[in-house]
């Protein structure tokens, strides 16, 4: 990578801190006119100033360094502090969230055919990309050291992405070694040996704001993504995830040209290397059973399904930390220590305890540590191919059953849907839930149309299969009137899941969306497993399915002429 000598020619002559020294040069200055050139031409002053400034700029380059080295640059910084527990816990400014309105994707030859253009990816003209990339180039040089960690994305090593981050920030620098598979992570027999090329490159100028009158802007945040040049540019936002989800947004869009089915799922396996995946957004138990201590955790966030089986992306996890205590989360818990990054959490100022509870900062508090420090975790982090995929949902409407055995069609409309919902309470007055819909249960991370994902994990699932089901964690009975699925039934589903039980259990259908439950599950109460008969009100049960039926059919409009019929029929009021 570099704009005076390409990357294959890079790995022959130049090392690591080399390439990273003519990347920060910047793009070679344009040209002027003739005229002018020829008037200058033998001018002594045009001699003397010849050179630029940004080529002879003195800095500190820190590559891959060390957990303990990073803490130590890290602590330096104001409002960073060591927790009880060993972790450093940090601030990540302003942003203590990512920004998906201010995501750009650069309009290039190579993929413009290929992107799902519109609210999720922007488009963003060549020239103002340039512009963006010299703003952080010309940051990065005004810093006395800088962080640069070269990773992996991905544990097979038939499919992984050599990934360099070139950041400002200690933490930054600490919160990619984690989330990022490093080289001594690896087993011996798989490591590079000469010197690292990146095929993906994110320079980190957060701590920068962009150009508000750069064409494309709409503040002083921008996140861009160039698939021509494999780069990510990151200004106005110090908010570590913008990173680990650009990696993800740059894995949507590879893996699929290689006929590989990204996922924005969890994973975990029983000790017969039975592996299943796990669908949901936040809030909807995703983290919550997939780390079940009598099975092994691939991975928590990002997978890829490929036609060996099913690798995770990352070498860490990043994980939540509202409420976490060590009964409920014992794992995460046990994680937080020396090497974690803590983000945004509250900290007493004299012993160092952090009070998980405290959400006066964000409701986004944030815990990243190597997914070495979750004791049943995999490592190589690899899988064969699922038995089972589950798609998880909290139906605050309380009107979708526990669980449904899906059909290919069904899949594809749910898995496209990524339907959850926000339950009442979350603001003063709001009694009624609210319906949240994501495609494929991680819209802001697609680049192609969502159903072409769709389609790949109805053909996973058939080619391999596997058995598909929703499992709704939500509400019976209504949510004013009913309460939240316990969780030891929940559980208990997934077990039956797990066990084959609910093999040959006889299905029952639901009239408002389709859908086949079992009639049994062992450990369930059979009342439980259909929704209508824990309402008291038989014509609100029908009067809230119907209402929710709607806003289902409403979200699908915008991509029911990009599917089959049969999928559109899948749906809510579908024959």
């Amino acid at each position: 990578h570099g704009d005076l000598i390409p990357a294959r020619a890079m790995s022959d002559i130049l090392s690591a801190e080399a390439q990273v020294d003519v990347l920060l040069s910047g793009t070679e200055p344009q040209m002027v006119s003739v005229e002018v050139a020829e008037f200058y031409k033998h001018s002594r002053s045009n001699y003397e100033a010849r050179h630029e400034d940004i080529k002879q700029m003195e800095r500190d380059i820190l590559i891959n360094a060390s957990a303990a080295q990073l803490v130590e640059q890290a602590l330096h910084v104001k409002g960073s502090v060591l927790v009880d527990s060993g972790a450093l816990a940090v601030r990540s400014g302003a942003k203590t969230g990512r920004s998906p309105k201010d995501k750009r994707v650069v309009d290039e030859p190579g993929s413009t055919d290929n992107v799902w253009w519109g609210r999720v990816n922007v488009k963003l003209t060549e020239n103002a990309y340039m512009i963006n990339r010299e703003r952080a180039i010309d940051y990065l040089n005004t810093q006395q050291r800088i962080y640069v960690i070269d990773g992996y994305a991905g544990w097979d090593p038939r499919h992984r992405v050599r990934v360099r981050v070139i950041c400002a920030l200690a933490y930054h620098a600490l919160f990619m070694r984690n989330m990022l598979v490093m080289p001594e992570e690896l087993p011996a027999d798989e490591r590079e040996t000469g010197t690292f090329v990146p095929h993906f490159t994110i320079l980190n100028a957060g701590g920068f704001p962009a150009n508000r009158y750069v064409e494309g802007m709409t503040s002083s945040c921008s996140v861009d993504l160039h698939l021509g040049r494999m780069e990510m540019v990151i200004l106005g936002s110090q908010y570590a995830g913008e990173m680990k989800k650009g990696i993800l947004t740059l894995v949507m869009y590879t893996m699929p040209l290689a006929g590989h089915l990204p996922l924005h799922s969890s994973c975990n396996e029983d000790e017969d290397g039975n592996v299943t995946l796990f669908f949901g957004l936040s809030g909807t138990g995703k983290t919550t059973l997939s780390a079940d201590p009598r099975r092994n955790l691939i991975g928590d966030d990002e997978h890829v399904w490929t036609q060996d089986g099913v690798f995770n992306v990352e070498g860490g996890c990043y994980a939540k930390c509202v409420n976490l205590s060590a009964d409920n989360e014992p794992e995460i818990f046990g994680a937080v220590r020396f090497g974690s990054v803590l983000e945004n959490v509250i900290v007493d100022p004299i012993t160092r305890a952090v009070d998980y509870d405290d959400t006066s900062i964000t409701q986004n508090t944030r815990c990243a540590y190597p997914l070495t420090y979750i004791p049943n975790a995999k490592s190589p982090a690899i899988g064969g191919h699922p038995k089972n995929v589950v798609l998880l949902t909290c139906d605050a409407f309380g009107v979708l059953p526990p669980i449904s055995k899906l059909t290919p069609d069904q899949v594809i409309y749910h898995f496209i849907s990524g339907y959850t919902s926000k339950t009442a309470g979350t603001e003063e007055g709001v009694t009624k839930p609210v319906a949240a819909f994501s495609a494929c249960y991680g819209e802001p991370f697609l680049v192609w149309h969502p159903i072409k994902y769709g389609t790949m994990l109805a053909d996973k699932l058939q080619h391999h299969g596997a058995n598909a089901w929703l499992i709704n964690t939500g509400w019976v009975g209504g949510l004013t009137t009913g309460h939240r699925c316990p969780l030891k039934y929940t559980r208990a589903i997934i077990d039956a899941i797990h066990s084959g039980a609910l093999a040959d259990v006889p299905l029952e259908a639901e009239p408002y969306f389709g859908l086949k439950y079992p009639t049994k599950v062992p450990g369930v109460p059979d009342a439980l497993l259909n929704p209508a008969s824990s309402w008291g009100d038989k014509k609100e049960f029908e009067a809230t399915s119907k209402e929710l039926a709607g806003l289902f059919l409403n979200n699908f409009a915008q991509y029911q002429d990009a599917v089959p019929d049969s999928v559109t029929a899948a749906g809510p009021g579908g024959k």
